[in-house]
């Protein structure tokens, strides 16, 4: 069986807590949990940029090199919210993109992905940011007006708890229940007074599981397509964004946004 096309980052349902994963290329929709126990073969078979459709080489997050200097989907305001600067009218390379980017309620949350950590996201991002990240547990703490706002929550207490994903840690370490609400209350006294307002009054533990069959106990590999351009093994699970394979190798595909791949699909003899 086989597929082909421009590879995005996994699109999520969360149904009864439990993440499906689908994989559009081209004109087909692929159910990845279906594929769990088979064997998979990706082929790198050229790029294009998610920004401007041509076939350059992918210089970072699905955009080539021009593109990822020049499209607003790219700002520095990205990576850190702290910078952004729509809500003052202020425009750092496309203003009317930023202001709808930037000028909507966003949430500033602990996520546990094998330890807990601080992010923010878009309101409407939920629960898939949470799920991009391979969080089995998260809880939202604050909702903003804007991003910066948000960045500003986050800068602060990113001091005093981590705001970084390990994701080793993420896709080896046995799934434990921290006390969300315990931690954040022990963050109450770092929140800055300008966002106290935002707090969420009722706090919820969102609980997320993924499908693989098995753990595996340390990455012996991580596949990128531009090193080696023919990925294969038996898909044994999914998490964050990665593909994990039976023999201890994964595969981030949020990394390889912008490549052509074909994909095969191999169902194993019992």
């Amino acid at each position: 069986m086989l597929y082909s096309g421009v590879l995005k980052k996994m699109t999520t349902r969360l149904n009864a807590a439990e993440v499906n994963y689908y994989l559009e290329l081209d004109n087909d929709l692929i159910h990845l949990n279906q594929l769990i126990h088979k064997k998979i073969r990706l082929e790198l078979q050229g790029y294009q940029c998610l920004n401007c459709g041509s076939d350059e080489t992918i210089f970072a997050q699905g955009f080539c090199k021009k593109c990822f200097f020049e499209s607003p989907k790219a700002g520095e305001w990205i990576m850190k919210p702290e910078l952004s600067k729509a809500h003052l009218g202020e425009e750092d390379r496309d203003l009317e993109f930023e202001k709808r980017m930037q000028l909507q309620p966003h949430i500033v949350y602990l996520s546990n992905t094998g330890t807990v950590k601080v992010g923010i996201t878009r309101k409407k991002q939920l629960p898939t940011r949470w799920i991009d990240q391979g969080a089995h547990q998260a809880m939202a703490i604050l909702e903003t007006p804007n991003r910066y706002l948000a960045g500003v929550a986050e800068v602060a207490l990113k001091n005093h708890i981590s705001d970084k994903t390990n994701w080793r840690t993420m896709l080896t370490t046995t799934e434990s229940q921290e006390n969300l609400g315990k931690v954040f209350n022990s963050l109450q006294t770092h929140i800055p007074d300008e966002v106290r307002d935002c707090l969420i009054a009722e706090l919820n533990n969102v609980p997320i599981a993924f499908p693989y069959s098995q753990k595996i106990e340390k990455v012996l590999k991580s596949h990128s397509l531009k090193k080696d351009p023919n990925v294969e093994g038996v898909l044994i699970g999914i998490k964050g964004q990665y593909l994990i394979f039976e023999d201890g190798a994964v595969m981030n595909i949020r990394n390889h946004e912008g490549y052509r791949v074909g994909l095969n699909v191999k169902t194993l003899s019992i």
